[in-house]
């Protein structure tokens, strides 16, 4: 059954504040295998001119795709998660994700779409730090693959 179009533009609420902590981000560039040293030595990102160590560009999926659970947990819009593969991601950095950051995800429909009966959602999260200002948008698709006929 196709998602409804009505659920286009609707935004869901602020996430409360992840902290961002070198540790997580150590870990996070090891676990992608990129070596960095702004990610993981406080001097050598100081030497690139950020003031603490930064996050790799695509750190901020975690809390982003945490974030888009909102969209995907909402019973009127009764996705059927259980048929869903990820289908595309993107991210518009105003500035690096740094440690000590308190980030909050707002999230919004921006489409769905029906193809072949799979549905595609896409999902915006804006992402702003402790005082507003804005750090990343992050791009989600998403694909309900269609029912398999009996």
């Amino acid at each position: 059954m196709a998602l409804d179009q009505s659920f286009v533009g609707r935004t869901y609420p602020p996430t409360d504040p992840y902290e961002v902590g070198r540790e997580k981000i150590r870990e996070f560039a090891e676990a992608v295998g990129d070596a960095n040293p702004a990610y993981t030595d406080t001097e050598a990102a100081k030497a690139y001119g950020h003031p603490d160590v930064i996050a790799p560009p695509t750190f901020v999926f975690a809390i982003t795709f945490k974030a888009a659970g909102q969209v995907i947990e909402d019973p009127q819009l009764g996705l059927d998660y259980s048929r869903v593969v990820h289908g595309d991601q993107k991210f518009a950095y105003t500035r690096p994700v740094r440690a000590g950051d308190r980030l909050s995800v707002t999230s919004t429909i921006e489409a769905i779409k029906s193809m072949a009966g799979n549905d595609i959602l896409d999902i915006r999260g804006e992402v702003h730090d402790e005082a507003g200002e804005h750090v990343v948008t992050a791009w989600t698709k998403l694909v309900a693959r269609a029912a398999e006929e009996a």
